[in-house]
């Protein structure tokens, strides 16, 4: 690789690493598409690789949301663990079912939840005080008793499928279920879904070791690139109302997969 490619993969790094710690989805979802369509990778090397670039992301994104208290830990943690398996499983099924068809999946899961992120954004009631919202929050994390907790467990089994399989993480889909489904602000949300990605994609990753199928050239340049863009996306978050969050994630999910239909 000559040094003007590792440049461009660098500064793809930076805009993946900032744009996923902003929308608490991790570089994967903008770094995979750049590798399957501009350098014209491998599907299965493009989501190993960017399996590993998830967990720098995700590794350099909760050293800063840490520091400003965003993450809801047990619901992290609970989501985490839980999709340790889950990474397995789709590191052996991106082995054996990858085809032509990875494109068509990806992109059609991409476009749909782009649209139904942005139609959201639109109709969302007004939003609650700051103080109500975060006892609201509290209440909800607290998972003892709560009838809801228990689903945690197998949204983490499935993210942890869907994040080794396509190799984009499985933030894109956590954070809206975080937010319109256990009611969690998206500051939080985003947060949240950064720390459990930090567990469930580091054993993906090892999983990628046992098949020898990572780019560790590409992963240099775009390893590199995340960390800054992760800690610039979280200082640029704290500025950015959840709204424009929201509607980042989901416009950015629509171009990427109409790209990818054409692809």
């Amino acid at each position: 690789m000559d040094i003007g490619i590792g440049v461009l993969i660098l500064i793809i790094g930076i805009l993946a690493g900032g744009y996923g710690t902003i929308v608490g989805a991790g570089g994967g979802f903008i770094f995979v598409p750049a590798l399957l369509l501009i350098f014209q990778m491998n599907p299965v090397l493009a989501s190993s690789t960017g399996m590993v670039i998830v967990l720098i992301n995700s590794l350099s994104g909760v050293i800063g949301y840490a520091r400003q208290n965003q993450i809801e830990y047990k619901i992290g943690l609970t989501i985490g663990i839980s999709a340790l398996p889950g990474s397995i499983l789709g590191v052996w099924f991106l082995h054996r079912y990858s085809s032509q068809y990875f494109y068509v999946i990806f992109a059609t899961i991409l476009v749909a939840l782009g649209v139904f992120l942005f139609s959201k954004t639109l109709n969302r009631s007004p939003k609650i005080p700051p103080t109500l919202l975060e006892k609201e929050e509290s209440d909800e994390s607290d998972g003892v008793g709560h009838p809801s907790f228990n689903w945690f467990i197998p949204l983490g089994i499935t993210m942890g499928i869907l994040s080794s399989y396509l190799g984009i993480g499985g933030g894109w889909l956590l954070v809206p279920i975080l937010i319109y489904v256990f009611k969690l602000s998206t500051h939080h949300a985003t947060a949240t879904s950064i720390f459990s990605l930090c567990l469930y994609s580091s054993v993906g990753v090892l999983s990628q070791f046992f098949y020898g199928s990572i780019d560790w050239v590409s992963v240099m340049w775009g390893g590199s690139g995340v960390i800054i863009g992760a800690q610039l996306g979280v200082i640029l978050s704290q500025r950015i109302p959840g709204k424009i969050i929201i509607q980042m994630l989901s416009v950015l999910l629509v171009i990427i997969g109409v790209r990818l239909f054409f692809n």
